[in-house]
């Protein structure tokens, strides 16, 4: 009896903390910027909804995310721990002499927001490179 109590324990708490996860998405905000003195980048990630702004003086455009690429940015987003990205070291350093715009990521949970340092347009850091190519690409559409 015990051991079926301990099972079931710890499916219970196992289903809710995949659950909580998910539910963190909908409020959680990912910011990805990248600038320099000809580029101007803006893609901001929030519940299943992206904007793109181009430009400074650039409108944003606002679309709203399939469910399969929201499953990629949800799977990736669950990899990343958010206490680490301000820790995140740049792998190149272009950005030091006009050769990369700067990019950053922030995020936004639970109104607590993690931002990283700068790095170079195109080269994240390696933790959280499939994230930032997953949120650029909407940049491309």
């Amino acid at each position: 009896m015990r051991l079926l109590s301990f099972l079931f324990f710890t499916i219970f708490i196992a289903t809710s903390c995949s659950s909580q996860k998910l539910a963190d998405m909908t409020t959680t905000k990912m910011e990805y910027s990248a600038v320099s003195r000809g580029v101007f980048k803006k893609i901001i990630v929030e519940n299943k909804t992206v904007s793109v702004t181009n430009g400074r003086n650039a409108e944003a455009v606002e679309k709203k995310i399939d469910d399969v690429k929201w499953k990629q940015i949800v799977a990736e987003f669950s990899k990343i721990k958010l206490e680490n990205i301000p820790n995140l070291k740049a792998p190149t350093e272009k950005r030091f002499y006009d050769g990369a715009a700067i990019g950053n990521l922030k995020i936004t949970q639970n109104q607590k927001t993690y931002e990283t340092k700068g790095f170079d347009n195109g080269f994240p850091p390696k933790e959280i490179e499939k994230l930032v190519n997953l949120l650029t690409d909407f940049a491309k559409e």
